[in-house]
């Protein structure tokens, strides 16, 4: 570890100013030689580095966004070339290439922290040895050694033997109590912020290289950091946990405010998204347009969660736009399906149109059929039986024995069944 410290000793310089110019500024507050003054100066080192690293983080996410559209892709090169491994490697790297992307940009923050970590690792392990490095001096250096956080001093390490640590101005036991619990809880922390990532923002519904890759960076990060924890000093246990706890706060932001498609995550986003547009009737701040015009512009490609969302909108009486607002829609609305197709149903809380009478068929109205649906409102309309009369007829048989028809019965019954007026011409026999 020390060899690879040095590596980074050009470095040394700036962590160390650092670390001096905070240390003045928390020294009069807690005192120069606490471990409060040293302590919070290591973590607001952290919290400078991280602030800097922000747009390679924004890149970071653009890059796993990217690797997200290419997951389609790759399944369809898995699937052609799932018994010739090399081939869909070289394919694999081909289709990396045309997108400008790569499976390992989710390490970016990790390889851009890595100088300062090991220069502040050099710069403690300097003030346990008791030799000065980069900006500190010999009071600050002293200042330095007699500070502790719990009972454990900045220079000690989980391995430190008891004479060791007795130089230090501590007892191993608090040493060991204080290192174990914070590489405990910087390793909890590495886990939970991969695991998060594994189950809530990725969409699983395909298996593709890199998805192997963060299930197996969820469980090999924890152990490395148990394992190189025991050889860390107090200091830089300080700053990785603070490193880790920070990109914790970090992931939970993106994942809540701007999830992967396709995602659990997505799924309770543009839920919440569309309890709060249809309360509103209007989208509110450039994120929520953003989400909503990404959505529209994906037309018949987007995923379930997306249809779910559009067709909420639609069913509230609410249509999206390309750019990202909503407005008020009337009438019918258009609802996608999972296949694509798209369906016209009434929007929720819109006045229905009168449906217009079916014109009859010159066979029904020949037949006396019945009317067609919605021919006339029922409540305002007297009903009429068109159909046989079973009750006997009054009138008197006629010479060839059948009975003579009611005055009127036959006018009635060809304006009810919807003839017109005048001679008929009649049907042609049938053909046996």
């Amino acid at each position: 570890m020390d060899t690879i410290a040095s590596l980074f000793s050009f470095i040394t310089w700036p962590v160390s100013w650092v670390i001096v110019q905070f240390h003045k500024v928390y020294g009069a507050i807690f005192g120069p030689d606490t471990g409060w003054a040293w302590g919070l100066s290591i973590v607001s080192l952290v919290i400078l580095i991280r602030i800097c690293l922000i747009p390679l983080f924004v890149k970071q996410i653009k890059a796993t966004r990217a690797m997200q559209t290419l997951q389609p892709e790759m399944k369809k090169i898995q699937e052609r070339y799932k018994n010739d491994k090399q081939r869909q490697s070289e394919e694999m790297m081909k289709l990396y290439k045309e997108a400008g992307t790569n499976p390992l940009s989710s390490c970016l923050p990790i390889l851009a922290q890595s100088p300062f970590f090991f220069a502040l690792y050099h710069v403690l392990n300097g003030i346990a040895s008791g030799n000065k490095i980069g900006y500190i001096n010999d009071a600050q250096l002293a200042s330095a050694r007699q500070a502790h956080i719990f009972g454990a001093p900045l220079a000690a390490k989980f391995l430190d033997g008891a004479d060791t640590v007795a130089k230090l101005g501590a007892s191993l036991t608090d040493v060991r109590v204080v290192t174990a619990l914070m590489i405990v809880l910087m390793s909890a922390s590495q886990f939970y912020t991969q695991r998060q990532l594994m189950t809530k923002n990725v969409d699983t519904t395909v298996k593709t290289p890199f998805m192997q890759q963060q299930k197996m960076l969820m469980y090999v990060f924890p152990i490395m950091f148990a394992f190189f924890g025991i050889r860390f000093p107090v200091g830089v246990l300080v700053y990785w946990l603070t490193t880790n706890v920070w990109t914790m706060g970090q992931q939970m932001y993106v994942i809540h405010n701007n999830p992967t498609p396709g995602s659990k995550a997505q799924a309770s986003y543009l839920d919440r998204l569309l309890k709060h547009v249809t309360h509103h009737g209007k989208t509110r701040g450039r994120g929520e347009k953003a989400i909503v015009k990404a959505i529209v512009a994906k037309g018949r490609d987007r995923n379930e969660f997306e249809r779910k969302f559009i067709n909420g909108l639609n069913k509230a009486g609410l249509t999206a736009q390309p750019d990202g607002t909503v407005v008020k829609s009337d009438g019918a609305v258009t609802v996608q399906s999972e296949d694509g197709t798209t369906t016209t149903e009434p929007a929720t809380g819109a006045t229905p149109r009168r449906q217009q009478p079916k014109r009859q068929t010159k066979a029904q109205r020949q037949s006396g059929g019945p009317k067609a649906a919605g021919a006339g409102d029922p409540e305002s309309e007297p009903t009429t039986s068109l159909t046989k009369s079973t009750e006997p007829q009054d009138a008197p048989p006629t010479a060839n024995g059948k009975a003579a028809p009611k005055p009127g019965n036959g006018a009635r019954s060809k304006a009810q069944s919807g003839q017109r007026k005048g001679p008929q011409r009649p049907k042609s026999p049938s053909k046996k």
